[in-house]
């Protein structure tokens, strides 16, 4: 049996309720689940106080609440896995914001008179909004820009996961981008 078919053959014991296929899984996949971590904290600021060991585990607490998922594939779960690794950040990211700010009593305005100056680089929680919002329009273009993204997959790769040409992810790849550039107000790179 390959590993491709003990993840799938886990999962399903996992969707039928076996809380130790789980256990069984993350120990097979943990190390393609550190890279996926590795990668997606990459991009991450170099103060980050998490650390790819500890986004995995989170990862897997939030997976552990997952009781009424029906895994179809491999690919479905990296890209579930995917994207909690990025609703963790943007959690975190959001929290660590809100806890630097003074209360409400404690902040000075600031006077109308100072520009407030835009912003140059779209934040986590904006850009995962907009991901959402894609999703709901265009699957496979999210899909797209998760697996090439954030799971770091190259377009050959990304097109056997989906099982489309080589072509199409090309093309879906350049929509997605055009796309989220639009929604995100032109701040994101091309």
């Amino acid at each position: 049996m390959t590993q491709n078919d003990e993840v799938i053959r886990l999962l399903n014991e996992w969707s039928a309720g076996s809380g130790e296929a789980l256990e069984r899984l993350m120990a097979l996949v943990c190390p393609e689940l550190m890279r996926l971590a590795e990668r997606r904290m990459r991009r991450e600021r170099r103060d980050h106080t998490l650390d790819p060991r500890t986004l995995v585990s989170e990862t897997y607490l939030k997976l552990r609440r997952q009781t009424k998922a029906r895994w179809q594939s491999r690919e479905q779960f990296f890209h579930v896995v995917a994207n909690l690794m990025l609703r963790i950040l943007t959690d975190y990211s959001r929290r660590r914001r809100r806890s630097k700010r003074p209360p409400p009593e404690l902040r000075i305005p600031l006077s109308e008179e100072l520009p407030a100056g835009p912003s140059t680089a779209p934040g986590l929680a904006a850009i995962a909004k907009a991901l959402e919002r894609l999703e709901a329009q265009h699957p496979r273009q999210a899909q797209v820009i998760e697996l090439r993204f954030y799971a770091g997959l190259s377009v050959e790769t990304t097109a056997q996961r989906l099982g489309v040409a080589p072509a199409t992810v090309k093309r879906e790849w350049s929509a997605a981008k055009a796309w989220l550039s639009r929604e995100l107000g032109g701040r994101i790179d091309n």
